[in-house]
């Protein structure tokens, strides 16, 4: 699984740390360092969470293309 690496830099645009988003949504902040780092895959609810929480789709965020 390759690193998350829009979601750190989603998370980082509003200045929130792994922590302040693992509370926001319900989740240790090894959690969300776990699946920055692409050794987690989270459930659709957590993604989808984690989504309203920084303001993005599931498609900018978790699917699409990793290349891009």
């Amino acid at each position: 699984m390759a690193k998350n690496l829009k979601l750190k830099s989603a998370r980082a645009a509003l200045d929130m740390s792994q922590q302040q988003l693992a509370e926001a949504v319900g989740v240790s902040r090894q959690t969300i360092n776990a699946i920055e780092k692409g050794d987690y895959n989270p459930t659709l609810k957590l993604c989808i969470d984690i989504c309203k929480t920084l303001g993005k789709t599931l498609d900018e965020l978790f699917w699409g293309n990793e290349e891009e």
